[in-house]
């Protein structure tokens, strides 16, 4: 088994809000990678006393613990848990009903001798890749779908899409959000390997153009996780002043990119 894990903040003079590692057991069988992109708060209040990466520490460290220790639990029951676990943690202190209370996006994956098993909430993506080459993306779309119009202001996203029926939902302290995760289970036969992106990395594809999701597998595989951040950078760059692409509401973004080969 090989790994390569790469997480950069987008802007060196504020903390990175992703979270990612990876859960290998001291008995050697079967392990999960978790990755987890920090909603940053647009600003004004979040009813918190915690910035978002005190939150995506917090949720990615129970995800992960109990991904290895509790392979009797689905990987939906094994979210809603570490959303509670870390609800709990600051229930006493902060306002957890506020609409921009701390949360993130979520990709888990975990494997055993039999099977693959995976969960993706919101804009991360997961890609799984058989080992006849073929890369299938795993995505919840829900907010790729909505309208631009209806992601006009802040405020408008506020109290109307987020974590509401007929909007996106992200993991903040709502253990019931849980069940909205896309999920789902392969024969570990069905996969060679897998990468886990936030949004910062998979802007390469999904932002740029500059490949499908098979070509940005290939340059994680073949060159390294740090390859694929470096060349979002780049395009950053390049795009800085012409602002081409729609949908980027800020240049540079955190960007986590993590490989496991099985």
């Amino acid at each position: 088994m090989r790994t390569d894990l790469v997480s950069e903040p987008g802007d060196a003079a504020r903390p990175n809000e992703d979270w990612a590692g990876v859960g290998l057991p001291a008995s050697g069988q079967g392990g999960c990678v978790v990755v987890l992109d920090g909603v940053t708060p647009p600003g004004g209040a979040t009813g918190c006393l915690h910035p978002v990466p005190w939150y995506t520490a917090r949720l990615g460290g129970a995800l992960t613990e109990l991904t290895v220790s509790y392979r009797d639990l689905t990987l939906t029951e094994i979210l809603a848990r570490a959303i509670g676990r870390t609800a709990d943690a600051h229930a006493d202190t902060c306002d957890l009903s506020h609409v921009r209370t701390p949360q993130a996006t979520v990709a888990v994956a975990r494997w055993s001798a039999d099977t693959v098993e995976y969960l993706v909430l919101s804009d991360s993506v997961l890609l799984l890749r058989a080992p006849g080459g073929t890369v299938t993306p795993v995505l919840d779309d829900r907010l790729a779908r909505l309208p631009r119009s209806a992601l006009a202001t802040d405020a408008l996203v506020d109290a109307t899409l987020r974590n509401r029926e007929g909007g996106f939902f992200t993991a903040a302290a709502d253990p019931a959000v849980a069940s909205r995760a896309v999920v789902g289970t392969l024969p570990r036969r069905e996969v060679g390997a897998l990468v886990a992106l936030t949004d910062g990395a998979a802007r390469w594809t999904e932002k740029f153009g500059e490949g499908d999701w098979t070509d940005l597998f290939d340059v994680v595989q073949k060159e390294g996780a740090g390859s694929l951040v470096e060349r979002v950078r780049r395009l950053e760059a390049a795009d800085r002043e012409a602002r081409v692409h729609l949908g980027r509401g800020k240049t540079h973004d955190d960007a986590t990119a993590a490989l496991v080969e099985l």
